[in-house]
């Protein structure tokens, strides 16, 4: 029996030379306590080496996956004619049995021997040091363990996060630069600034034509179009700019020869940046674009940490300080951060950037997810997503314009149902009503002028028996009968019923009105009975007896001397006085 096991420089085979130890699976771990005891059960065979590290990962990876590696198949069919093979997976011995038609076996007795072979391998295998096999093992388990969480050592984000910092810094002294060759050329050529828009074909224009004067002699076609180059030369010759050295254009030239250079690279790096993206995260550039992706994750920090996030987040991200605003203010939320600048977004109207933000941010994130820790290394996921976000913004941009033809709230109109016409038609289905004759009074009937009642009472009676038998007409045939004096005449009884009736209610109201002006006098009537009863009344005077008269009636005559008197003494006074 042979025994088949895997080390980090190859795999191994050891024959088994007293297979009756293996029965005694308890005591097999004492005839691997040492080195002469071990060579005693098992003896190598065969050793096959891996060639280098790629290959040692492959072989270990279908080794996982209970799967034979060609090495490996090319080694068993080589050294195992006829005999059985102990291994240490089951489901490995199986794909073994399948495809190379060998006995295999697996048992605790092959797994306490397996042990033993561990314990003693540097001391079974001839030219395996201990010292050999910690970095071969080390290796292969960061290999693996890299294998295992689907990242490759290729797949390196922080190139990415790098660039696109460095392109946003490069575009910000791009402008600071060609802002200054705009300012400092535009006191020699004001009216160059109007003609050419573009920052680079302005620093092209001014390091090719130097001072305004050799406009006219230079030829600008690789640069600017034709009509822009025959207004820059009439421009040229009545500028109004003022005159500089030649040592001031010479620093001008060097400054535009930055912006040049700074320009050039930029393109590079931009190149680099799309290349990178596409290698790294392939469904992510599909998506959002390279630019876009590239700001998130170096605004995650990493394409892991990134593909942690859930799709809220990456709607968000880059808008936190709104967020957070909002939350403080309690007012509404942001719907979108980094996101807005992805051509999806950019391309939906204003009222549904929010909901197509939300649907990007979803597909993003699965996106990330793939790129991250997914085995496919194209761009399919990415392209699928973008074709049903792309659906997804014409049914939304379909129903706002539905919403906008319809009604103020988008609600269809109810139409009140009326069985006498068509649906979508204005005609009635029934005919019109035709004219009953037969509501008509009957003319040349002889009638008594005084009760204009008929002469013939047999003929009356046959009269009211035809009204009684007649089926009586309904409103619109009372209403179509009528002549305008009848309806003249029913309108202004109509009238004389409402006057009725108004006067009738003003009579009324002028009754409860002077019910209760009666009831307000009783109110005070009684005030007034009870405030008398309340109120103290004086008792009446005595009558003065006889002697008091007397006395009264002399006191009355005695009073006018006594004036008379008083009236002398003052008039001697006076005298005295004077």
């Amino acid at each position: 029996m042979l025994v088949l096991f895997e080390t980090p420089a190859g795999f191994a085979l050891f024959k088994v030379l007293d297979e009756g130890k293996l029965d005694k699976v308890e005591d097999l771990w004492k005839e691997f306590t040492s080195v002469e005891s071990a060579r005693k059960i098992v003896k190598l065979q065969a050793f096959n080496k891996f060639e280098n590290t790629s290959d040692a990962l492959s072989a270990t990876t279908l080794l996982i996956d209970s799967k034979p590696s060609k090495g490996l198949r090319k080694f068993l069919r080589a050294h195992c004619d006829g005999e059985t093979l102990a291994v240490a997976d089951s489901k490995l011995g199986n794909a073994i049995k399948d495809k190379l038609k060998i006995d295999c076996l697996h048992n605790n007795a092959v797994m306490e021997l397996m042990r033993g072979l561990r314990n003693q391998l540097t001391e079974l295998i001839a030219g395996l040091a201990v010292q050999d096999l910690a970095p071969m093992s080390l290796g292969l388990s960061h290999s693996l363990s890299r294998y295992k969480l689907k990242f490759s050592p290729d797949k390196v984000d922080t190139m990415i996060i790098q660039a696109i910092g460095l392109l946003d810094d490069l575009d910000k002294e791009l402008n600071t630069y060609a802002m200054r060759v705009r300012e400092w050329y535009g006191w020699h050529f004001p009216e160059l600034a109007k003609i050419v828009q573009d920052n680079i074909q302005y620093a092209k224009v001014v390091k090719l034509m130097g001072d305004h004067t050799n406009a006219v002699s230079l030829d600008f076609s690789e640069i600017l179009s034709e009509e822009t180059e025959a207004e820059l030369k009439e421009a040229a010759v009545i500028s109004m700019g003022t005159e500089v050295s030649d040592l001031d254009l010479l620093n001008i030239k060097e400054l535009c020869d930055q912006v040049l250079a700074l320009s050039e690279y930029r393109a590079q790096l931009y190149d680099y940046l799309k290349s990178r993206m596409n290698t790294i995260a392939p469904n992510l550039t599909a998506l959002v674009g390279e630019l876009v992706g590239a700001r998130l994750i170096a605004h995650g920090g990493s394409l892991l940490n990134l593909a942690k996030q859930p799709g809220s987040t990456v709607q968000i991200l880059g808008a936190e300080k709104a967020l957070f605003r909002a939350l403080k203010t309690k007012h509404a939320t942001p719907k979108y951060g980094l996101i807005f600048h992805a051509s999806l977004v950019g391309q939906a109207a204003p009222k549904i950037k929010g909901k197509i933000s939300r649907s990007l941010a979803a597909k993003t994130a699965l996106a990330i997810r793939y790129d991250a820790l997914g085995d496919g290394q194209d761009n399919s996921m990415g392209l699928e997503n973008r074709v049903k976000l792309e659906a997804r913004l014409r049914v939304l941009e379909g129903r706002e314009l539905g919403h906008s033809a319809g009604s103020t709230k988008g609600k269809p109109k109810i139409e009140f149902y009326d069985k006498d016409r068509k649906k979508g038609a204005g005609a009635l289905i029934t005919p019109a009503k035709t004219y009953n004759t037969s509501a008509d009074l009957v003319l040349g009937q002889a009638t008594d002028p005084t009760t204009k009642k008929p002469a013939n009472e047999q003929e009356g009676a046959l009269l009211k028996k035809r009204k009684h038998e007649e089926i009586e007409p309904t409103s619109t045939e009372k209403l179509s009968n009528e002549t305008p004096a009848d309806q003249a005449k029913d309108e202004g009884e109509k009238r004389k019923k409402k006057k009725k009736k108004m006067v009738e209610a003003d009579d009324i109201s002028l009754q409860i009105a002077s019910e209760e002006q009666g009831k307000k006098k009783k109110k005070k009537k009684d005030a007034k009975q009870e405030d008398e009863l309340l109120t103290p009344h004086p008792l009446p005077k005595e009558e003065p007896s006889k002697k008091e008269k007397k006395r009264k009636q002399v006191k009355d005559e005695q009073a006018p001397d006594d004036t008379a008197h008083k009236k002398k003494e003052k008039k001697k006074k006076d005298k005295g006085a004077h």
